[in-house]
């Protein structure tokens, strides 16, 4: 069901969020990056194709990593771009590896931010810089967006930008750039709910089987998530900062 709705990869903004990434760390050909939580590859082979850059991407999930490294060979950037098993929180790589570290509507799951963000540093050479972009809220969510569904979506752990930034800054990096984009996640709830409506309908006429959805529970996070959004409560933002000088 998460999948259905969500796609392989849950991007408010979907690839324009990851040029901007690309841009507010200067990108370019010569330049290493690690893709933390890279799914199956879909930034990691944009960013390739785009910046010329050569980008590792690091995933949980076995299948995700074969997955984006056959999507790589497809893409014809198999030279740029490498995928690996790994865990954000304990990264399988050596001090000062590489120029850049992204980490795209990811960062708000990991159960020891603190510890993702020191590993972030401790990888990147001297002034390399850390990307997030993530959900954010500034008020306690109500209970539609607390619920099992809304940690499938990646809603119920969202964090305050600011409080983002916070472990930035702890873990050892200054110049922060704070960007909010709240119209990619209102766009994506849009998408949500009429993925929701066509997915009910196909059921009603048992042209697809989803094994008892419900789309009640569904529909309603679908609809606070919505409400949240106008109301401020809910959004999207991108974080960038760079690794201070020892």
């Amino acid at each position: 069901m998460a999948r259905m709705l969500l796609g392989d990869s849950f991007h408010p903004g979907g690839l324009r969020l990851t040029r901007r990434l690309g841009e507010l760390l200067g990108l370019g050909q010569g330049m290493a990056v690690l893709d933390v939580a890279s799914g199956k590859g879909e930034s990691a082979i944009f960013l390739a194709k785009t910046f010329g850059c050569t980008v590792t991407g690091l995933d949980l999930g076995p299948e995700n990593v074969r997955q984006a490294a056959a999507r790589a060979e497809e893409a014809g950037v198999s030279e740029l771009v490498r995928f690996r098993q790994g865990d954000g929180e304990r990264l399988p790589f050596e001090d000062a590896s590489f120029d850049a570290v992204i980490c795209e509507c990811a960062f708000c799951t990991f159960p020891d931010k603190t510890a993702a963000a020191n590993e972030f540093v401790r990888v990147l050479r001297p002034d390399g810089q850390v990307g997030l972009s993530d959900l954010t809220r500034v008020t306690t969510l109500p209970p539609e967006l607390t619920g099992l569904l809304a940690w499938v979506a990646c809603i119920a752990d969202a964090r305050p930008v600011a409080e983002y930034a916070a472990y930035l800054t702890a873990a050892g990096l200054g110049s922060v750039i704070e960007e909010p984009h709240d119209e990619a996640l209102a766009e994506m709830v849009r998408d949500i709910q009429g993925r929701l409506l066509g997915a009910e309908l196909m059921s009603k006429l048992n042209k697809i089987d989803l094994g008892g959805v419900d789309f009640a529970q569904a529909k309603s996070m679908a609809k606070a998530a919505t409400e949240a959004v106008r109301a401020k409560q809910l959004g999207y933002s991108i974080v960038s900062a760079r690794k201070l000088s020892a």
